[in-house]
């Protein structure tokens, strides 16, 4: 038994009876989907039930469950773990879903396997009281010399870093990226050590001068109850990387429904949900994620940062890419 997977039974349905039941295995953490999926079963009389616990621990769960598997909708973060669960053969095709439809090409597995359900782009956060931000405006800079024992980030185990090396390996192949990750091992400041809250935690405290972290966590401490958090916001600024190029780097939360799914019906009914508009900005308000449908609006925080161009690579190339990702940061001493 995986002590780790934390399952929840969600009998959320309004009424004596519910009106079908559908069962959730999520990477997301409970309390940042708990709230989309209450308000599914309250309008629709489904049952949700919840099992959280990590993406690779749920794909092992699921295979291993095989035939009788009760999960309808996996849910994960980022699109090399929606790789890795489709190189599991757990996932099944979506087909001609009309939900599909709301979303851009480019955050659809090829294969018609998952899909995205919120957006988050990873960036330069910096001091605003001792750093130039003029001096950074690509992923590229980051690597450059001037700038060594100034920069904070995550490690490489980190599947984030590995997907924003697997894009670097994407636009300029793997020597390139080869290069540029050698130049963000020179550039550390500290071994990589934390979360992303950490990284720009360590910016405001003064143990380095710019950090890479995703925009939701930066939302997450502006719009915190605690003074302490905002004070952290309010310290550093933000940088939308490679806007004269191909753009900022994205990457998803993403669904797909496991090929035995018991309730397909309903999991494709809950997909749909999520991928509404109302769930969208709902989605967004709570977590500071930015939609990926059009017509639904960010946070007000994320809107305060302003309009950006994003990286269009299909999100399927990041994880198509992430053992090629992975080794190379090995080789470039990327801890």
């Amino acid at each position: 038994m995986l002590k780790s997977l934390v399952a929840a039974s969600l009998t959320l349905a309004l009424g004596a009876q519910a009106a079908g039941q559908v069962n959730v295995y999520s990477a997301r953490k409970q309390a940042l989907i708990l709230p989309l999926l209450e308000q599914y079963s309250q309008e629709t009389g489904v049952e949700v039930r919840l099992i959280t616990g990590g993406a690779d621990e749920l794909v092992t769960r699921i295979k291993s469950e095989g035939v009788a598997s009760p999960a309808d909708v996996f849910v994960t973060v980022d699109a090399g773990r929606a790789q890795r669960a489709k190189s599991a053969n757990i996932l099944s095709k979506l087909g001609q879903a009309d939900f599909l439809d709301r979303v851009p090409a480019q955050y659809q597995d090829a294969d018609n396997q998952w899909v995205a359900l919120s957006l988050r782009a990873r960036t330069v956060f910096y001091a605003k009281d001792r750093f130039d931000p003029s001096q950074i405006s690509s992923y590229a800079d980051l690597a450059d010399p001037k700038f060594k024992g100034q920069l904070c980030i995550r490690s490489s185990s980190n599947i984030y870093n590995q997907s924003l090396t697997a894009a670097q390996i994407a636009h300029q192949g793997e020597a390139g990226a080869l290069a540029w990750a050698e130049g963000i091992v020179a550039n550390m400041a500290r071994k990589p050590t934390g979360g992303d809250t950490d990284q720009i935690k360590a910016v405001a405290a003064g143990l380095c001068d710019i950090a890479v972290a995703n925009t939701y966590y930066y939302g997450r401490l502006a719009g915190s109850d605690k003074a302490e958090d905002r004070a952290i916001a309010e310290a550093v600024g933000m940088i939308w990387p490679d806007q004269q190029g191909v753009g900022t780097h994205v990457n998803a939360s993403l669904a797909g429904i496991p090929v035995n799914a018991p309730n397909r019906e309903h999991a494709e009914d809950l997909i749909a949900f999520l991928l509404s508009d109302q769930a969208q900005t709902f989605y967004a308000e709570i977590n500071h994620e930015f939609p990926v449908v059009k017509g639904a609006l960010p946070s007000k925080t994320m809107q305060d940062l302003g309009e950006f161009s994003a990286d269009d690579l299909p999100l399927d190339t990041l994880g198509v890419n992430n053992p090629a990702a992975v080794k190379l940061m090995d080789k470039a001493g990327w801890l």
